[in-house]
């Protein structure tokens, strides 16, 4: 099969996390709740891990908190920030992973910049947002949709300037893309451990610039005579056990995109998706491309997206069709009542596979509207 639904989680893992993650569970017990050698041995993995996470996004690894998705941290971090009511500006291209518990919160959201690959849009409406003085600001790195590299540096530098504090979604980026705390200058970074990390499903981390308000509350295995969490990162964010076989494989896998390089793979990758844009837009589908934009590349065939990724699927090709949990995203780009369909390459992108996808593609033509 060519897999090309990385977008969603990266597959197959290489084999070192694999690998970590079956010595982990050999080796390593439970961190924080013992002196004893599985007990340190997990501790130890654990700190490598926010060790190798603060030097490839650039903060001190006691600001890594380890999650369990990036939804979870998002929910983490906006909760922080975000009181019930209060007014929030985001992009016209979030996730749901942002928008839903901006909706439970009761928040109005100042939706700005809805023209894809267009940064100066982006920006101009962006600055109007910000300018109604929102409580906080939230908005993804890359669209998951439709790939879109939204212009995040100078977002982060309207914010700072005018004092508004931001979260900053890099479920689509980290990895791929630099990404910088200390550059950034963001209240909260969130993303995934099982996308562009290359490691497991069920790990995320959350980089912190200020202390988060816990969204779990219990044992931490420090201050354990205190009923409050706390004080101090991580601990006051990272209430549990913590997922010790998912956090060696996280390891793992930031170990492989340091030794790739993220600029490798984002060149790899996004070489990938024009050529692979070029070849579809020559089938006569509806493509969105542009010149900001990852490996990844939504298209509209003349059938329903979903009977197009099945005939896709059967030919041996995984992408994904649909609204991509991301409802505000198609609404932006008018596509809300057709979904798309989704190819995203990852870090192993190589010509062979948009070969194989634009032949099978081809044979969409004849699909049944």
């Amino acid at each position: 099969m060519i897999y090309l639904d990385n977008g969603a989680t990266s597959f197959p893992k290489p084999a070192a996390v694999r690998r970590a993650m079956g010595e982990a569970m050999t080796r390593c017990a439970n961190p924080g709740r013992g002196g004893h050698e599985p007990a340190m041995a997990a501790a130890r993995t654990v700190f490598r891990c926010r060790e190798a996470a603060g030097a490839l996004f650039e903060c001190d690894p006691e600001r890594v908190v380890l999650t369990a998705n990036c939804t979870q941290g998002l929910n983490m971090a906006i909760r922080t920030l975000v009181k019930p009511g209060d007014r929030v500006a985001v992009s016209g291209f979030e996730h749901n992973a942002v928008v839903r518990p901006l909706h439970l919160l009761g928040a109005e959201m100042l939706v700005a910049g809805r023209r894809l690959f267009d940064g100066d849009d982006t920006l101009e409406k962006f600055e109007d947002a910000l300018k109604k003085r929102p409580a906080a600001a939230v908005f993804s790195h890359v669209s998951n949709v439709f790939g879109y590299i939204l212009p995040v540096e100078q977002m982060a530098a309207m914010c700072r300037e005018r004092g508004i504090p931001f979260v900053i979604d890099a479920a689509q980026s980290a990895g791929v893309l630099p990404v910088s705390l200390r550059e950034l200058g963001a209240d909260f970074i969130a993303m995934p451990g099982h996308k562009g990390l290359l490691g497991p499903m069920g790990t995320g981390l959350l980089l912190c610039g200020r202390l988060p308000e816990p969204l779990l509350a219990g044992g931490t295995g420090s201050d354990s005579a205190r009923y409050e969490m706390p004080e101090y990162l991580p601990d006051r964010a990272e209430a549990g056990t913590a997922n010790v076989p998912g956090i060696a494989g996280l390891l793992a896998g930031i170990r492989c995109v340091r030794k790739m390089g993220t600029q490798n793979i984002f060149m790899r990758e996004a070489e990938q998706a024009k050529k692979c844009a070029a070849g579809l837009k020559k089938l006569g589908f509806r493509v969105f491309s542009g010149a900001s934009q990852t490996g990844t590349v939504s298209f509209v065939p003349r059938c329903s997206c979903e009977a197009a990724a099945e005939e896709l699927s059967g030919r041996g090709i995984a992408v994904r069709a649909g609204l991509h949990c991301a409802p505000l995203a198609h609404g932006s780009a008018g596509t809300l009542d057709t979904g798309t369909v989704r190819v995203s390459f990852g870090h192993d992108a190589h010509a062979g596979q948009t070969a194989a996808l634009l032949k099978a593609a081809a044979c969409l033509r004849g699909v049944e509207e």
